[in-house]
Protein backbone atom coordinates (compact mmCIF):
# COMPACT_ATOMS: atom_id res chain seq x y z
CA UNK A 1 0.00 0.00 0.00
CA UNK A 2 1.47 3.43 -0.97
CA UNK A 3 1.29 4.80 2.55
CA UNK A 4 2.71 8.15 1.38
CA UNK A 5 -0.44 8.99 -0.59
CA UNK A 6 -2.68 11.28 1.50
CA UNK A 7 -5.86 9.22 1.14
CA UNK A 8 -4.06 5.98 1.93
CA UNK A 9 -2.22 7.51 4.88
CA UNK A 10 -5.40 8.95 6.37
CA UNK A 11 -7.18 5.61 5.99
CA UNK A 12 -4.26 3.73 7.49
CA UNK A 13 -4.03 6.00 10.53
CA UNK A 14 -7.79 5.76 11.03
CA UNK A 15 -7.72 1.96 10.92
CA UNK A 16 -4.85 1.88 13.43
CA UNK A 17 -6.49 4.41 15.73
CA UNK A 18 -3.49 6.71 15.38
CA UNK A 19 -2.93 10.38 14.62
CA UNK A 20 0.14 12.62 14.35
CA UNK A 21 1.44 13.72 17.75
CA UNK A 22 2.50 17.35 17.92
CA UNK A 23 4.61 16.69 21.01
CA UNK A 24 6.80 14.33 18.95
CA UNK A 25 6.99 16.74 15.98
CA UNK A 26 5.26 14.16 13.80
CA UNK A 27 4.79 15.41 10.24
CA UNK A 28 4.54 12.57 7.72
CA UNK A 29 5.73 12.78 4.12
CA UNK A 30 2.97 12.45 1.53
CA UNK A 31 5.13 12.78 -1.59
CA UNK A 32 6.61 9.64 -3.11
CA UNK A 33 9.06 11.63 -5.21
CA UNK A 34 10.60 13.18 -2.10
CA UNK A 35 10.97 9.74 -0.52
CA UNK A 36 12.82 8.47 -3.57
CA UNK A 37 15.07 11.55 -3.61
CA UNK A 38 15.99 11.00 0.05
CA UNK A 39 17.04 7.42 -0.68
CA UNK A 40 19.03 8.62 -3.69
CA UNK A 41 20.72 11.40 -1.70
CA UNK A 42 21.81 8.85 0.90
CA UNK A 43 23.16 6.55 -1.84
CA UNK A 44 21.43 3.56 -0.27
CA UNK A 45 22.25 0.27 -1.99
CA UNK A 46 21.50 -3.41 -1.48
CA UNK A 47 23.11 -4.84 1.66
CA UNK A 48 23.67 -1.39 3.18
CA UNK A 49 22.75 -1.02 6.84
CA UNK A 50 20.55 1.98 7.60
CA UNK A 51 19.57 3.37 10.98
CA UNK A 52 16.30 5.23 10.56
CA UNK A 53 15.21 7.59 13.33
CA UNK A 54 11.51 8.33 13.66
CA UNK A 55 10.10 6.24 10.79
CA UNK A 56 6.49 6.96 11.79
CA UNK A 57 4.09 4.85 9.70
CA UNK A 58 6.98 3.59 7.57
CA UNK A 59 6.73 5.21 4.14
CA UNK A 60 10.49 5.82 3.97
CA UNK A 61 11.21 2.51 5.68
CA UNK A 62 9.44 0.71 2.85
CA UNK A 63 11.46 2.62 0.24
CA UNK A 64 14.68 1.69 2.02
CA UNK A 65 13.75 -1.99 2.19
CA UNK A 66 12.91 -1.94 -1.51
CA UNK A 67 16.56 -1.15 -2.25
CA UNK A 68 17.64 -4.37 -0.55
CA UNK A 69 19.09 -2.55 2.45
CA UNK A 70 18.86 -3.66 6.08
CA UNK A 71 17.00 -1.19 8.30
CA UNK A 72 17.23 -0.61 12.05
CA UNK A 73 14.14 1.50 12.76
CA UNK A 74 14.00 3.42 16.04
CA UNK A 75 10.57 4.89 16.80
CA UNK A 76 9.60 6.52 20.09
CA UNK A 77 5.84 6.32 19.45
CA UNK A 78 4.74 2.82 20.49
CA UNK A 79 1.66 2.92 18.26
CA UNK A 80 3.71 3.78 15.18
CA UNK A 81 6.37 1.22 16.08
CA UNK A 82 3.75 -1.54 16.14
CA UNK A 83 2.53 -0.68 12.65
CA UNK A 84 6.03 -1.19 11.22
CA UNK A 85 5.77 -4.92 11.86
CA UNK A 86 3.70 -5.21 8.66
CA UNK A 87 6.93 -4.54 6.73
CA UNK A 88 8.82 -7.46 8.28
CA UNK A 89 8.76 -9.83 5.34
CA UNK A 90 12.26 -11.10 6.08
CA UNK A 91 15.07 -10.41 8.53
CA UNK A 92 16.14 -7.10 6.98
CA UNK A 93 14.06 -4.95 9.37
CA UNK A 94 14.70 -4.58 13.10
CA UNK A 95 12.22 -2.41 15.01
CA UNK A 96 12.93 -0.73 18.32
CA UNK A 97 10.49 1.39 20.32
CA UNK A 98 12.76 3.83 22.12
CA UNK A 99 13.97 7.42 22.44
CA UNK A 100 17.05 7.85 20.26
CA UNK A 101 18.72 9.99 22.94
CA UNK A 102 18.63 7.03 25.36
CA UNK A 103 18.87 4.20 22.85
CA UNK A 104 21.78 1.69 23.32
CA UNK A 105 23.09 2.34 19.82
CA UNK A 106 26.58 0.90 20.16
CA UNK A 107 25.33 -2.43 21.50
CA UNK A 108 22.63 -2.62 18.83
CA UNK A 109 25.02 -1.99 15.97
CA UNK A 110 27.47 -4.56 17.31
CA UNK A 111 24.66 -7.10 17.46
CA UNK A 112 23.42 -6.49 13.91
CA UNK A 113 26.16 -5.18 11.63
CA UNK A 114 28.82 -7.41 10.09
CA UNK A 115 32.31 -6.80 11.50
CA UNK A 116 33.90 -3.75 9.88
CA UNK A 117 30.64 -2.53 8.33
CA UNK A 118 29.47 1.05 8.87
CA UNK A 119 25.84 2.13 8.89
CA UNK A 120 24.14 5.07 7.21
CA UNK A 121 21.79 7.19 9.29
CA UNK A 122 18.62 8.63 7.77
CA UNK A 123 16.19 10.70 9.79
CA UNK A 124 13.38 13.22 9.66
CA UNK A 125 14.62 14.91 12.82
CA UNK A 126 12.25 16.37 15.41
CA UNK A 127 12.77 20.10 15.09
CA UNK A 128 13.34 20.62 18.81
CA UNK A 129 16.02 17.89 18.91
CA UNK A 130 17.83 18.57 15.64
CA UNK A 131 21.02 20.03 17.12
CA UNK A 132 21.41 17.59 20.07
CA UNK A 133 20.96 14.57 17.78
CA UNK A 134 23.40 15.86 15.19
CA UNK A 135 26.01 16.76 17.81
CA UNK A 136 25.77 13.18 19.04
CA UNK A 137 25.93 11.42 15.67
CA UNK A 138 28.22 13.59 13.57
CA UNK A 139 31.14 12.57 15.80
CA UNK A 140 30.61 8.85 15.17
CA UNK A 141 32.58 8.30 11.98
CA UNK A 142 33.70 4.98 13.45
CA UNK A 143 30.11 3.70 13.23
CA UNK A 144 28.51 5.73 10.45
CA UNK A 145 29.71 6.59 6.97
CA UNK A 146 27.03 9.22 6.40
CA UNK A 147 24.02 11.03 7.84
CA UNK A 148 21.10 12.13 5.69
CA UNK A 149 18.66 14.26 7.65
CA UNK A 150 15.60 16.39 7.13
CA UNK A 151 15.59 19.64 9.08
CA UNK A 152 13.96 23.05 8.83
CA UNK A 153 15.17 24.84 5.71
CA UNK A 154 16.46 27.78 7.73
CA UNK A 155 18.50 25.39 9.88
CA UNK A 156 19.83 23.60 6.80
CA UNK A 157 21.07 26.94 5.48
CA UNK A 158 22.99 27.51 8.72
CA UNK A 159 24.56 24.05 8.59
CA UNK A 160 25.84 24.65 5.05
CA UNK A 161 26.53 28.40 5.21
CA UNK A 162 29.65 30.02 3.84
CA UNK A 163 31.89 32.52 5.66
CA UNK A 164 30.87 36.19 5.51
CA UNK A 165 27.17 35.31 5.40
CA UNK A 166 24.58 35.92 8.11
CA UNK A 167 23.79 32.20 8.44
CA UNK A 168 27.42 31.23 9.13
CA UNK A 169 28.04 30.48 12.80
CA UNK A 170 29.68 28.26 15.39
CA UNK A 171 27.38 25.31 14.56
CA UNK A 172 28.53 25.56 10.91
CA UNK A 173 32.15 25.33 12.02
CA UNK A 174 31.41 22.48 14.43
CA UNK A 175 29.60 20.29 11.89
CA UNK A 176 32.17 20.87 9.16
CA UNK A 177 34.98 19.73 11.44
CA UNK A 178 33.43 16.27 11.48
CA UNK A 179 31.85 16.02 8.04
CA UNK A 180 31.56 17.27 4.51
CA UNK A 181 28.16 18.93 4.76
CA UNK A 182 25.95 19.44 1.68
CA UNK A 183 22.54 20.97 1.09
CA UNK A 184 20.73 18.37 -1.03
CA UNK A 185 17.29 19.83 -1.77
CA UNK A 186 14.37 21.76 -0.31
CA UNK A 187 11.15 20.05 0.74
CA UNK A 188 7.99 22.14 0.61
CA UNK A 189 5.71 22.20 3.65
CA UNK A 190 3.00 20.99 1.26
CA UNK A 191 4.70 17.58 1.18
CA UNK A 192 3.68 16.78 4.76
CA UNK A 193 0.66 15.77 6.77
CA UNK A 194 -0.06 17.61 8.93
CA UNK A 195 1.44 20.59 7.17
CA UNK A 196 4.15 22.35 9.24
CA UNK A 197 4.56 26.11 9.29
CA UNK A 198 7.93 26.09 7.52
CA UNK A 199 9.66 24.39 4.61
CA UNK A 200 12.26 21.70 5.23
CA UNK A 201 15.42 20.54 3.50
CA UNK A 202 17.58 17.46 3.18
CA UNK A 203 21.19 17.81 4.33
CA UNK A 204 23.86 15.15 3.89
CA UNK A 205 26.95 14.61 6.05
CA UNK A 206 29.85 12.51 4.80
CA UNK A 207 31.61 11.75 8.08
CA UNK A 208 35.33 11.79 8.77
CA UNK A 209 37.56 12.16 11.87
CA UNK A 210 38.32 15.74 13.02
CA UNK A 211 41.53 16.12 11.00
CA UNK A 212 44.20 18.60 12.14
CA UNK A 213 42.64 19.11 15.58
CA UNK A 214 44.26 17.43 18.57
CA UNK A 215 41.73 18.90 21.03
CA UNK A 216 38.38 19.55 19.29
CA UNK A 217 36.60 20.45 22.54
CA UNK A 218 39.08 23.22 23.28
CA UNK A 219 38.81 24.45 19.69
CA UNK A 220 35.02 24.64 19.96
CA UNK A 221 35.16 26.59 23.22
CA UNK A 222 37.02 29.29 21.35
CA UNK A 223 34.78 29.31 18.27
CA UNK A 224 31.59 29.35 20.36
CA UNK A 225 32.83 32.26 22.45
CA UNK A 226 33.89 34.19 19.35
CA UNK A 227 30.54 33.73 17.61
CA UNK A 228 28.62 34.97 20.64
CA UNK A 229 29.77 38.38 19.39
CA UNK A 230 30.15 37.48 15.76
CA UNK A 231 30.37 41.03 14.41
CA UNK A 232 32.98 42.24 16.88
CA UNK A 233 36.66 41.95 16.09
CA UNK A 234 38.11 38.71 17.44
CA UNK A 235 40.56 40.52 19.69
CA UNK A 236 37.48 41.85 21.50
CA UNK A 237 35.10 38.90 21.33
CA UNK A 238 37.82 36.57 22.65
CA UNK A 239 39.47 39.00 25.04
CA UNK A 240 38.14 37.23 28.14
CA UNK A 241 39.82 33.98 27.05
CA UNK A 242 42.94 35.15 25.21
CA UNK A 243 45.09 38.26 25.48
CA UNK A 244 44.30 40.64 22.57
CA UNK A 245 47.99 40.88 21.64
CA UNK A 246 48.19 37.10 21.29
CA UNK A 247 45.11 37.18 19.08
CA UNK A 248 46.66 39.81 16.81
CA UNK A 249 49.90 37.84 16.63
CA UNK A 250 48.05 34.64 15.70
CA UNK A 251 45.98 36.44 13.05
CA UNK A 252 49.12 37.96 11.55
CA UNK A 253 50.78 34.52 11.42
CA UNK A 254 47.74 33.32 9.42
CA UNK A 255 47.97 36.31 7.05
CA UNK A 256 44.67 37.60 8.42
CA UNK A 257 43.89 41.27 9.20
CA UNK A 258 44.10 42.31 12.88
CA UNK A 259 40.48 43.48 12.73
CA UNK A 260 39.18 40.05 11.58
CA UNK A 261 35.73 39.04 12.79
CA UNK A 262 34.56 35.47 13.61
CA UNK A 263 32.12 35.28 10.72
CA UNK A 264 34.88 36.09 8.22
CA UNK A 265 37.09 33.05 8.85
CA UNK A 266 36.70 29.80 6.94
CA UNK A 267 37.10 26.47 8.72
CA UNK A 268 40.67 26.21 7.41
CA UNK A 269 41.46 29.69 8.73
CA UNK A 270 39.90 28.86 12.09
CA UNK A 271 42.09 25.76 12.31
CA UNK A 272 45.19 27.75 11.45
CA UNK A 273 44.32 30.48 13.97
CA UNK A 274 43.78 27.88 16.71
CA UNK A 275 47.12 26.23 16.03
CA UNK A 276 48.89 29.58 16.21
CA UNK A 277 47.17 30.47 19.49
CA UNK A 278 48.35 27.18 20.98
CA UNK A 279 51.92 27.87 19.91
CA UNK A 280 52.12 31.31 21.52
Amino acid sequence: MPIYQPSELHQFLKEQGLSPRKGLSQNFLIDGNILRKIVASAHVEADDWVVEIGPGPGALTEQLLNTGAHVIAIEKDSGMAKTLSRLQQDDRLAIFCDDIMQFPLEETLKAHLPVGKKAKLIANLPYHLTTPILIQFVRQSNRFSSLTVMVQDEVARRFTAKPKTSAYGSITVFLNVYATVSYAFRVSRNCFYPQPNVDSAIVTFQLHPPHQLEDPDDFFKITRRAFEQRRKMMKRSLSEMIEPQKIETALQACSLPPNSRPEELSLEQWRAFYHEIKKI
